[in-house]
């Protein structure tokens, strides 16, 4: 039994994009949930953007069931978010489990979030006005958007590189907007409408990433100049060591925290409560996470000259 659970738990990691990026509780719940629905998809032939579409209806209907002040409906609704959140894993770890990688499925994946939560903050905003609350929660909630935005932008920006630098995995692309820009001009917005579309919401999200990554990326293109994607050990253990305890950081900057607080919110809390949670705490963690990983880039940057001219 012990062994069968061990071969069981391997296979599961072997889904993993990493176990150092790995959250907690993607872990212990949404990882080997989401194994068993790649599996299950898998045999029924269905395709990592077959489940993204599902996870997509799941969770916009999930912020349509906010709206009401009903505690079933709500419980309803917190049941198909968590289905979407697994269905968000499920994708990625089917694509890894037969190999089949897109950059247009990669955005997909990031639409079908932008979707989700835009159904969840109309909804709450609705019914915070029908409550007597002000309407300028549209407002607040719009610049909470962009604020969840850059957090989400910055938090999957730096997991990327430290996939890159400590493990080197081929899905650790670092993309450019210049690059993206020039992919999008070879698309014709009436014959290739979507992969259009998608291209030019990643360029978007790729300008986000760089207008606060200056010191990183100067090191990404350096190394990958010099060394191309055999970096040397003393490279990737300085990174790791740098870099490692910045990744709980972008941890709570990605989705599981914003839905726990979301979810308490939603029962125990006024709704203005949940926005003020991504404006000023997540901002605030935001910045300081930024900031250190400019500082670390900096760091690397004197390490790796220093390391060289030794050398």
């Amino acid at each position: 039994m012990h062994l069968v659970m061990s071969q069981i738990s391997y296979k599961i990691q072997a889904t993993f994009k990493s176990k150092d990026t790995e959250e907690l509780l993607d872990r212990l719940f949404y990882r080997p949930f989401g194994y068993l629905m790649a599996i299950g998809s898998k045999k029924i032939g269905f395709s990592p953007n077959v489940i993204t579409i599902i996870s997509i209806i799941f969770g916009v209907t999930a912020g349509l069931l906010f709206f009401y002040n009903n505690v079933t409906l709500n419980l309803i609704g917190v049941v198909l978010l968590v289905l979407a959140e697994t269905m968000d894993s499920a994708d990625g770890q089917l694509a890894r489990m037969t190999n089949i990688h897109s950059r247009f499925g990669k955005i997909f994946d990031g639409v079908a979030g932008n979707l989700m939560f835009i159904s969840i903050y109309l909804s709450l905003c609705a019914r915070f006005v029908l409550n007597g609350g002000t309407p300028w929660i549209f407002l607040i909630a719009v610049i909470s958007g962009l604020s969840h935005s850059y957090q989400s932008a910055m938090s999957e920006y730096y997991r990327n590189f430290y996939l890159y630098f400590v493990y080197g995995k081929n899905g650790a692309t670092i993309d450019e907007a210049k690059d993206m820009k020039e992919k999008y001009k070879n698309y014709n917005w009436l014959k290739n409408f979507g992969k259009k579309f998608l291209l030019r919401v990643y360029i978007n999200y790729t300008l986000q990433q760089e207008s606060l990554s200056k010191s990183i990326r100067k090191f990404y293109k350096s190394v990958h100049e010099k060394y191309k994607r055999q970096l040397p050990d003393w490279l990737i253990q300085e990174y790791r060591r740098l870099n490692k305890p910045l990744l709980k950081y972008g941890n709570i900057l990605t989705t599981n925290t914003r839905m726990i607080v979301l979810i308490i919110t939603i029962f125990y809390a006024d709704i203005l409560y949940y926005f003020l949670f991504e404006l000023i705490i997540l901002n605030f963690l935001l910045i300081y996470f930024v900031l250190k990983h400019e500082k670390t880039s900096k760091q690397l940057i004197e390490y790796s000259s220093a390391h060289t001219e030794a050398a």
